[in-house]
């Protein structure tokens, strides 16, 4: 089989591997290929700049002082709270609660909520594609107080069996659980439907946006979940920072799940009394500096358009589905109508792990393992795939090398044949 090349697109690429200084990095005297930003992203300059700047210049701890740098601090602080308001199209900044990140908020939802709303004979519905952190927190959540846990089937396609669904909620559903977008098949999943149909039900409804607010836009008040959970290094943002929205008239109902400074109104040794949403969730010293990242990079996205970041993805993602099918010898797990861009797949005769380990020799970054989806990987009777994850900053020969590298690897192992 001839190299592939590249194909006429009518889809401009979006030429910004230059605002992300890693991506200028050699890897095993390689250029960089990196496609792994289901794990992680890349981060642009503006967003190390942010950081670093805020330390340099702004340092100071929030919500107490009066001196000038206090401040100011605050000022940037509730800056990013307002930036992930507009994000997610959220009414109203108070219902923007800083964590860090999407494992955190969802343990949080579970601890407050769950513990104050949930008692033996309840039902949480989650789906057969969750990540763990979608899925353990509310396994805990049923030791401790009896509900049940409950799940949607996933078809062979990838997609949720809607149908199953709709026949698992009931009057004993309290809460439903989806990922927005399946880390490890890309499966866009239908959340605005089952929103809606969860609330006939009488459920409120959890979305895992991890995967979906960097390739699309999300807007809280059309899907109406009554929770969307998201982490800032999925973003393009800094590690160990991510939000949650919550409806205000749930979230001002909600215990505090942590205590601390800054989340109290009175403190005596009889009782204390607990301030007013947000920061009733947001107990100690935050990440400062993390939300300044965190806005930084929301700015950046936005300024590149999400519209138009979906677009050229969804390209990449089209050429690379293309060009993967064309090589023997390789199933792609996960072919759902409606996806984002992440490509799971096998091929025939190399471990995932070995695959990766091979195409890190030619500088081309992928996932391998069961990408914390080990009942998904279960439900398709593999122990895990390979995952090539898509970003803003990829591009068409990104898209090539994966698949000469994959070339690369069959004849090494003797798996490959002519097409």
């Amino acid at each position: 089989m001839n190299a592939p090349t590249l194909v006429e697109s009518q889809t401009p690429q979006l030429n910004l591997t230059g605002d992300f200084p890693i991506l200028s990095r050699p890897v095993k005297g390689r250029r960089l290929v990196y496609l792994d930003n289901g794990a992680t992203t890349q981060k642009p300059a503006a967003v190390i700049q942010a950081e670093c700047q805020y330390y340099e210049q702004s340092n100071a701890n929030i919500h107490r002082g009066v001196h000038f740098l206090s401040q100011h601090a605050t000022d940037l602080y509730e800056q990013g709270r307002e930036s992930v308001r507009r994000l997610l199209n959220a009414a109203r900044d108070e219902e923007i609660v800083f964590t860090r990140g999407t494992t955190e908020s969802i343990n949080l939802v579970a601890y407050s909520w769950g513990w104050a709303n949930l008692k033996e004979g309840n039902e949480i519905l989650v789906t057969g594609m969750e990540h763990h952190s979608n899925i353990v927190p509310w396994q805990l959540l049923c030791e401790r107080t009896g509900a049940r846990l409950r799940v949607v089937p996933v078809t062979d396609s990838g997609e949720l069996d809607m149908d199953e669904y709709r026949a698992l909620l009931n009057s004993r559903t309290r809460l439903v659980g989806i990922v927005h977008v399946s880390n490890a098949l890309g499966t866009i999943n239908p959340v605005q439907e089952m929103t809606r149909m969860a609330h006939e039900a009488g459920a409120l409804v959890l979305v895992d946006g991890a995967q979906a607010v960097a390739h699309t836009v999300v807007d809280v008040q059309a899907i109406d979940c009554d929770f969307y959970v998201f982490s800032a290094h999925k973003l393009y943002g800094p590690t160990g920072m991510g939000a949650l929205y919550a409806r205000y008239d749930v979230l001002k109902d909600m215990p505090p799940w942590q205590g601390g400074g800054d989340m109290i109104h009175t403190v005596s040794f009889e009782r204390s009394t607990y301030a007013d949403v947000p920061q009733r969730f947001e107990a100690g010293t935050p990440n400062i500096a993390g939300v300044v990242g965190l806005d930084a990079a929301i700015r950046y996205v936005q300024g590149v358009g999400l519209e138009a970041i979906a677009s050229y993805e969804d390209h990449l993602l089209q050429l690379a589905t293309e060009q993967l099918l064309e090589l023997p010898g390789i199933r792609l797990i996960g072919t759902a109508a409606a996806k984002a861009g992440i490509l799971s797949f096998v091929v025939d005769g190399i471990h995932p792990h070995d695959l990766g380990t091979i195409l890190d020799t030619d500088g081309v970054a992928i996932r391998a393992g069961h990408h914390c989806a080990m009942p998904l990987m279960t439900r398709f009777g593999i122990p895990g795939t390979a995952r090539a994850s898509l970003a803003l900053y990829n591009t068409e020969e990104d898209v090539l090398a994966l698949v000469a590298a994959l070339r690369k690897a069959q004849k090494l192992f003797g798996t490959g044949r002519e097409a």
